[in-house]
């Protein structure tokens, strides 16, 4: 759908109608289609598919030239292009402008499969090129260290709102659903990064059909205020212990979610070296094979515990007794050195708004909802929801972020939890 409405190819049937479920994933899903990305070896595989058409010895140079400079350059925001990478990047989107007049086909019988894919490859780098020199006012350009790919420059709009609002909402009626679209009892936060606020926005109407769920009944929301602050060195033996305690009462039947796959790996070696093999609870980690995999392995076994992290924390769908405990690591705040994060923070900041409550917070919001929603997924299903409050929370999310959890029977006393189910 992002390509079909931002990128001009029609990648849809003609339709008046759009549905959209899981609505509170769609900004960050446009926004990655709409991300640009670039990499030394990526300049030079366009390179080597373009070799056989065209001269590309001057694209090759420029990507090893562009590959010393970007392996320099510290992982992070860049407030501005440096001297070296803009002389880098607009070596990378001269050689390859040439190469582009040198691919175009002299007859239509000369533009075969092979000269399309070389063009493609080739129009991607100098595109994606010119777009980091432009530097449009409300684009974010950032490096990131991957330890696959190396250094990767990117560059992605601060926001997709007003897009959005043209290429998606503009011409036809759009339906969103989601059990998270609504917090704080409203669904405008939502609305404004969807571009449905403010002047000249389409009309749109908000519906809270309610939940089949009798959750204070159901399910128990159990908050560690004891446990310590989670830290740089890792989990705190405190944690760990009281995620063995939990995990016992509950006699496997563990959803584990983890704000980083570190924490998740290190958190199940810690729990089999802890039970041994004789306890007849396992752990499972995600990444040890297909999510999907996984989580048919922990719905089938009701002693088995699976731990894991973001895509984890939604779209997973276990009713019954195999998923009795759900363990949240900590508040799942984005990071505060995220590029994309930070700079939509401080440009909410600028204009005399809360950046912290509008983005982090909201970020936080929707992932707890989420993640708290894995537990109670049928009428009679029962269990608890435990989560790791840090004492440094900020006394302005203390009222709400609670919200946007559904409203399970709270406690902050673990002796009341679920007695071990019956061998």
């Amino acid at each position: 759908m992002a390509i079909d409405s931002f990128e001009g190819r029609q990648m849809l049937p003609e339709h008046d109608l759009l549905i959209v479920d899981e609505g509170h994933e769609l900004v960050d899903r446009v926004t990655s289609t709409i991300t640009g990305e670039l990499t030394a070896p990526m300049i030079a595989a366009a390179a080597k598919r373009a070799g056989r058409l065209a001269a590309t010895d001057q694209v090759t140079e420029s990507s090893e030239f562009f590959a010393a400079i970007l392996d320099e350059l510290p992982e992070g925001r860049l407030n501005g292009i440096p001297d070296s990478l803009s002389l880098a990047l607009a070596r990378v989107r001269d050689s390859t402008r040439g190469v582009q007049t040198e691919l175009k086909p002299a007859s239509p019988e000369d533009n075969d499969g092979a000269r399309q894919v070389a063009r493609a490859a080739i129009d991607e780098i100098f595109e994606n090129t010119e777009r980091i020199l432009e530097q449009r006012e409300l684009d974010v350009a950032w490096v990131s260290k991957d330890p696959r790919r190396g250094s990767v420059l990117r560059v992605a709009p601060m926001s997709v709102a007003m897009l959005m609002r043209d290429k998606v909402f503009g011409d036809r009626t759009v339906i969103m659903t989601s059990a998270t679209l609504e917090l704080g009892g409203s669904f405008d936060a939502i609305a404004g990064t969807l571009g449905l606020r403010g002047e000249g926005a389409p009309e749109w109407r908000g519906l809270d059909v309610g939940s089949p769920f009798d959750y204070p009944s159901q399910a128990i929301a159990y908050v560690a205020k004891h446990l310590p602050a989670p830290g740089r060195e890792g989990m705190a033996t405190e944690t760990l212990d009281e995620i063995e305690e939990l995990v016992r009462a509950a006699g496997g039947r563990t959803l584990g979610l983890f704000s980083s796959m570190r924490a998740a790996v290190a958190a199940a070696e810690e729990m089999r070296e802890r039970f041994g093999k004789d306890s007849g609870i396992e752990f499972i980690c995600q990444g040890e094979d297909q999510t999907s995999t996984l989580v048919r392995v922990f719905a089938r076994d009701a002693r088995t515990c699976l731990f894991g992290t973001l895509s984890l924390w939604q779209g997973v769908d276990v009713p019954g007794s195999a998923c009795q405990l759900v363990i949240i690591d900590r508040i799942p705040f984005p990071r505060p050195d995220d590029p994309l994060s930070s700079a939509r923070s401080q440009a909410i900041a600028r204009m005399g708004g809360n950046g912290f409550m509008a983005v982090a917070a909201t970020h936080a919001a929707l992932r707890l909802a989420q993640g708290a929603g894995r537990l109670v997924r049928r009428d009679d299903d029962r269990g608890v929801v435990a989560l790791r409050a840090s004492r440094l929370l900020p006394a302005r999310c203390a009222g709400f972020l609670p919200q946007q959890l559904p409203l399970l029977w709270p406690t902050t006393t673990a002796h009341i939890l679920m007695p071990p189910p019956p061998r």
